[in-house]
């Protein structure tokens, strides 16, 4: 099978373009990259930025949407566009008024540690300061910060962990 007939002016390297300058003017003309799966659903490609968003009730421009009245120049000749997608603006606030997931957390590492500090130390920086575990020579106020982090991070562990050491131990015989 014969193969396509090819142009006859072969390819060459153009030196005096910057393919720097080339990539970047190509990556802002393509289309944006957008996030919200509400937003990319309703998205017309044969629209601009602006006029999406106005159609969404969304701002592109918050300096237009809330302009800060001025004492001699009011302009009331701009009419607000008609919102024709109002509903990704409910559907984004639904969104938004979910509650999110609390995502902070600490490293095994530094819960063991700050256990075995409050075990041996109860709540005497100085000493813990002091203490051989500490690698890393914290000072008591560091110290001090990570068992404060920890007990916002973990506040039901904290309880039941000062709880089991404010319990006597039974006895073995």
């Amino acid at each position: 099978m014969p193969r396509a007939k090819q142009s006859a002016r072969r390819k060459k390297f153009d030196y005096n373009r910057n393919r720097k300058n080339v990539k970047t003017k190509n990556k802002k003309k393509s289309n944006p990259r957008i996030e919200q799966s509400q937003i990319r659903n309703a998205w017309d490609d044969n629209k601009s930025v602006a006029r999406n968003l106005q159609e969404m009730g969304l701002a592109f421009d918050p300096n237009r949407s809330l302009p800060i009245k001025q004492q001699k120049l009011l302009r009331e000749d701009k009419k607000p566009g008609v919102v024709t997608k109002p509903y990704i603006v409910q559907q984004l606030e639904a969104e938004a008024s979910l509650p999110g997931k609390d995502t902070k957390t600490l490293s095994t590492d530094l819960i063991e540690y700050v256990q075995y500090m409050i075990r041996e130390h109860n709540e005497d920086y100085k000493a813990m300061a002091r203490d051989e575990k500490n690698y890393y020579q914290d000072t008591p106020k560091q110290i001090k910060r990570k068992i404060n982090e920890y007990k916002r991070c973990h506040p039901q562990h904290y309880e039941a962990f000062v709880s089991s050491l404010a319990a006597p131990e039974p006895m073995v015989q």
